[in-house]
């Protein structure tokens, strides 16, 4: 496989958990928790791609990179789009986008989504897929689900109960949970703040939705492993605190 790149965007604004890249996991800053998982992938490179200079400071103690970046993007990927510009990063390199607030992706599912894109020269991004624990978590609006072809490649995305059964019930064998790790190539992040302004984005609230309607094509795997839920609040903190450093 090709050697990837894994960037970190992470800044101290939220709503539901505030500064939370800075809160304590274990004795350990859990922005620095989500770069031990980049670093134990085989990353060719990590960098936390951050507008805080709180952030920056923590993560360069720990000797870790940093990417300094505007205040005012409107989205995660548009910090990426910076980011790769101030690495110089060739055309072709491949980008693993992990989420500040994931400390219990497994490695193995940044190895997966990098060879997953990795394998399709002529594909734009590529991300992971996972079953539903039941239906009320298909059911629910905060879980974004993903419908693809028989090629794995991604049809739709959406906050709504999708694919919708006709006949009542729920696709329990066909309802797959969207898993937020992306994998990009290098050129068509570059091309990025060209993609027109979507609609569909602007109903569902979801950035992937762009990237289909300006006509890129997004594959999907099945993840390999079991991915714990991100840290958004309080008691998400608390969760992973007791599941894995307790």
């Amino acid at each position: 496989m090709s050697p990837f790149h894994v960037l970190i965007p992470a800044r101290l604004a939220s709503t539901r958990l505030p500064r939370k890249p800075l809160l304590d996991l274990a004795g350990r800053a859990l922005i620095l928790r989500v770069c031990d998982v980049a670093r134990s992938a085989g990353a060719a490179s990590v960098h936390v791609a951050t507008d805080s200079e709180e952030i920056a400071d923590i993560v360069r103690a720990d000797g870790q990179a940093v990417v300094m970046t505007r205040a005012d993007h409107a989205s995660g990927t548009d910090r990426l789009v910076e980011a790769v510009e101030q690495l110089n990063l060739d055309d072709a390199g491949l980008i693993v986008n992990l989420q500040g607030d994931e400390p219990e992706m497994p490695a193995g599912c940044l190895q997966q989504v990098a060879a997953l894109l990795d394998a399709c020269p002529s594909t734009e991004m590529a991300t992971l897929w996972r079953p539903f624990a039941d239906e009320a978590e298909w059911r629910d609006p905060n879980v974004v689900k993903l419908v693809a072809d028989a090629e794995g490649r991604a049809l739709y995305f959406s906050r709504s109960p999708i694919p919708h059964v006709r006949a009542g019930g729920w696709p329990q064998d066909g309802a797959r949970a969207h898993v937020g790790l992306y994998a990009y190539r290098v050129g068509a992040l570059r091309n990025w703040p060209g993609l027109p302004a979507s609609e569909l984005e602007r109903f569902e609230s979801l950035e992937q939705l762009r990237a289909l309607a300006g006509g890129w094509t997004i594959r999907v795997a099945r993840a390999e492993a079991a991915v714990p839920a991100g840290i958004d609040t309080p008691e998400d903190l608390e969760a992973a605190r007791r599941r894995v450093y307790d």
